[in-house]
């Protein structure tokens, strides 16, 4: 009900921090200021078992549980009592559920810990930022939240799936996300003599269907490589050819090798068509996140896990996403993989994509998630 954006969840890192400390846990705040991770260790839950505060660790590394707490900039439509509180914000990507499935996970796990039942050391981490590019993973790593960590896995809502199953895939399970900013100027003038101008408008449309099209034939189809506009201005008046035209637009790409020569393909087409229409071009290009790759073994645990708990059953086959998550800036250092948790009520026809005013989940995805992480946790051996 208390929704923040990236690098303002100051309320909900507070939140999370008593919470955690209240169950005898010992969290710590990011530098940047929101976010933190909590580490529970066999034996003790706070501390490594048989070592002082700043004692030898474990020799075991860590298994780390991620989740993003951060909202959008999106006015909450739906009618419930949990609605958003503050005006213009939700959680319209279920972050506030991946929060208490982590969350929720760690509190069993400490009192685990506390019975000598927790098989190896487990970091909980509550990371800000992800819908701001290029994703605050990149900080949090930047942070140390990686440092004894083997592995980490995550949660990510889905409204295909119902709840009570997950959703998995081995190989990519999200695309890349670059976003692009495009200014193109020239000399303007009357529409009743174009030929003496740099017919901006014109320009501008011509880039719009022509460099994705060039980008198409500069890579593998398989790449799954797409540049999309979301937004395009120009002109004041319908007699006047203006001096200037804008464009936004995002790219996205299946293939990680591709996703690394991106820049430079898309310049070079973008430059291409403006020279052809006389615009001069200036492009700002703000790398987003690579694609999350599942490494098997990790999510061969995660299926074995949910299996243990709800059957083989609860498992399906997920297919790769369009959408980024910079879940993957942590796959560059340490293997993991993300589940899609299903949070469609059982029998509902309707699917309420994410990034909507009116996105729900069933609650029950909660209990989903928190026996998944904690069933992966306790099969965990390498």
């Amino acid at each position: 009900m208390h929704p923040e954006l990236g690098n303002q969840e100051f309320r909900t890192t507070t939140a999370l921090k008593t919470r955690l400390e209240r169950a005898g846990l010992r969290p710590r705040v990011l530098a940047m200021g929101t976010g933190l991770i909590c580490d529970i260790h066999p034996g003790t839950g706070a501390e490594p078992a048989g070592t002082a505060e700043g004692g030898v660790q474990e020799s075991a590394p860590m298994l780390a549980l991620r989740a993003d707490i951060d909202a959008l900039p999106i006015p909450d439509t739906k009618e419930v009592s949990y609605r958003s509180t503050v005006p213009g914000r939700a959680h319209a990507c279920g972050h506030d559920v991946h929060t208490t499935v982590v969350l929720g996970a760690g509190l069993v796990l400490a009192e685990l810990a506390r019975a000598g039942a927790l098989p190896r050391p487990v970091r909980l981490l509550f990371q800000p930022a992800e819908e701001v590019l290029p994703g605050g993973a990149s900080d949090a790593v930047d942070c140390g939240v990686l440092e004894g960590v083997g592995s980490i896995l995550a949660v990510h809502c889905d409204p295909r799936v119902d709840v009570g199953r997950i959703g998995l895939r081995a190989g990519p399970i999200t695309s890349a996300c670059d976003r692009l900013e495009v200014v193109l100027s020239g000399a303007g003038g009357h529409t009743a003599r174009p030929h003496l101008t740099t017919d901006l408008v014109t320009a501008a449309a011509k880039l719009v269907t022509e460099a994705p099209a060039l980008l198409s034939r500069r890579v593998d189809a398989r790449s799954g490589l797409a540049l999309t506009w979301g937004r395009i201005e120009s002109g004041h008046a319908s007699n006047v050819i203006p001096q200037r035209a804008e464009l936004s637009g995002t790219l996205r790409c299946l293939d990680l090798p591709t996703w690394r020569e991106a820049p430079d393909l898309v310049h070079a087409a973008i430059d291409e068509v403006a020279t052809l229409h006389r615009a001069k071009c200036e492009l700002t290009y703000v790398r987003g996140v690579p694609p999350v790759v599942n490494e098997p073994s990790a999510t061969a645990l995660l299926r074995e896990a949910m299996t243990a708990r709800a059957g083989a059953a609860a498992v399906e086959t997920t297919e790769q996403s369009l959408g980024g998550e910079d879940f993957s800036w942590y796959l560059e250092h340490v293997p993991g993989a993300m589940a899609r948790l299903g949070v469609r009520p059982a029998g509902e026809r309707r699917v309420r994509d994410l990034h909507q005013g009116d996105f729900d989940a069933d609650e029950g995805a909660i209990t989903t998630g928190v026996e998944l992480f904690t069933a992966a946790v306790l099969l965990r051996r390498s």
